[in-house]
């Protein structure tokens, strides 16, 4: 067994979460899913039953995890959201917002610049203040269940980064 380098070794998360589909989200999907299926077989009289379930499942089930596949997480270093990284020396300061607040942050007065991951059936979000001249993004608006965890271990990762 050989030692990583240090440039592929995974530092431990100080918050992690995954923007996964709710079960309500899943059972959408599923009604979508039986209702194009029942219109497949209106269409083409032919086709077996059997057939449209054996294609539309395993598309349905892989859509629905796609979907659900955003992955948020605070190490001591860096604000991971998906593959977008963000030095968390840079994090000016955190705001969490409840629906209402990330209706606000997101509407007409947003700035068109502003990193953005929103998923619909997640009500809550952070919006992650940047203090970095040299991009022009200003800030992150990113939804979580739990802004308040997540404001909390940005600003402490942030903290602990700064001399």
């Amino acid at each position: 067994m050989t030692p990583q380098s240090p440039a592929r070794t995974a530092a431990p998360a100080a918050y992690l979460e995954r923007l996964r589909l709710s079960w309500w989200g899943w059972l959408g999907g599923v009604l979508l899913a039986l209702i194009l299926g029942f219109e497949v077989l209106l269409a083409f009289n032919g086709v077996p039953a059997w057939l449209v379930l054996l294609v539309l499942a395993p598309l349905t089930v892989a859509a629905l995890l796609w979907i659900g596949r955003i992955r948020v997480a605070v190490t001591a270093a860096e604000f991971q959201v998906d593959d977008a990284r963000l030095p968390v020396t840079v994090v000016a300061d955190v705001i969490a917002l409840d629906a209402d607040g990330k209706r606000e942050a997101l509407g007409v007065g947003a700035h068109p610049l502003a990193f953005v991951i929103q998923r619909p059936w997640i009500g809550p979000a952070v919006q992650v203040l940047l203090d970095d001249p040299a991009d022009p993004t200003p800030y992150w608006v990113v939804s979580t269940r739990r802004p308040v965890e997540l404001a909390t271990a940005l600003l402490a990762a942030r903290d602990a980064q700064r001399p």
